[in-house]
């Protein structure tokens, strides 16, 4: 990009330990697969995505002091990463992977040190803000603490982007309020409906036609943009009715293009540090074209092993997709 613009993220990392098996197991099942370890969390999966995809990044979380923090701090470096970490006496997140044949995955999580990550700390940040265009933030990290991020972002002009995950998070109404943008998967768009009395079934969510999807979003955020990731479908995009961010419409889809997955684990996170790179980048772009990127990039990072560490650089995304060069020629000068 001609000009590196700034994204701060706000969350966790954890280390992740990886099983590859052919199916994932089924309650009191034993299979044999095989292991390995590797960074993850992710806030850091996130952060590594939008350094790679060319913004001055960021990251603000807590690590513990041993050898999980010590990664952290060497892989942020490695990437360029602006490392601003709270330390805990608590031992550094770590997640337990499964991942079968066709690159699904089952993930659970011990948050550790990214559940001591408080407001005092991400308030200490406040230079670290100063330029962001994006603040993007998930929730394996304290509400208050990503409550307090967003506080910090509108106070310096940037937009706040929520990932509302994992599943099973809690979005309060006041965190709600100060989201620009929201980027939830099937199953997080659900599971936060039905938080707002709403019903929809993940299952079956792809298939609903788009004005029933659009209805859905207006009431997850009604004065925000709605991104539901959908995996090998795409997006969904969803916009107020007075802020279209550049588009011609106020829903459509984005697809994917076709990929050999082989791990889908960090496809997610891939997207959002992504989308949250081209917004910064280039704000006066169409939206869609921001979904576009970032749907190309979550795509090719599912032909890769691991999670953080699958992450593309933006030369392999312009070789992987060459009829995207001129979206990106148009992206990298604006």
């Amino acid at each position: 990009m001609t000009a590196k613009s700034k994204v701060v993220v706000v969350g966790s990392f954890n280390v992740d330990h990886v099983w590859s098996t052919d199916m994932l197991p089924r309650p009191g099942e034993t299979l044999a697969g095989r292991y390995r370890s590797g960074p993850g969390g992710k806030g850091f999966n996130q952060a590594v995505a939008a350094a790679r995809s060319g913004a001055t990044t960021a990251f603000v979380c807590a690590l513990g002091d041993d050898a999980g923090g010590r990664l952290a701090r060497e892989l942020a470096e490695g990437d360029g990463i602006a490392l601003h970490a709270q330390s805990s006496s608590q031992p550094t997140g770590t997640a337990g992977i499964y991942v079968d044949a066709d690159g699904r995955n089952s993930i659970v999580i011990g948050p550790g040190a990214n559940a001591a990550l408080s407001p005092a700390h991400v308030r200490a940040q406040d230079a670290a803000f100063v330029g962001a265009g994006v603040v993007l933030a998930q929730l394996e990290s304290p509400v208050d603490a990503v409550l307090e991020a967003f506080t910090v972002a509108r106070r310096h002009g940037a937009s706040a982007l929520l990932n509302p995950a994992p599943a099973d998070a809690v979005v309060t109404p006041e965190l709600w309020a100060l989201a620009d943008l929201t980027t939830p998967n099937e199953t997080e768009f659900c599971m936060q409906l039905k938080r707002l009395g709403a019903d929809a079934d993940p299952v079956t969510l792809a298939s609903q036609p788009d004005d029933a999807l659009h209805a859905l979003c207006r009431q997850l955020l009604p004065h925000g943009t709605v991104v539901i990731t959908l995996g090998a479908a795409g997006c969904f995009v969803s916009h107020p009715a007075g802020d279209l961010r550049g588009d011609t419409a106020p829903c459509y889809r984005q697809p994917a293009p076709q990929v050999d997955a082989i791990d889908t684990t960090g496809a997610g996170d891939a997207f959002n540090g992504a989308l949250a790179a081209a917004l910064a980048s280039a704000p006066g772009q169409p939206f869609a074209a921001h979904v576009r990127r970032a749907v190309d990039y979550a795509a090719l990072s599912t032909e890769r092993h691991g999670a953080a560490e699958a992450m593309p650089r933006m030369h392999e995304l312009a070789e992987r997709f060459p009829d995207r060069r001129q979206y990106e020629q148009k992206i990298n000068t604006a």
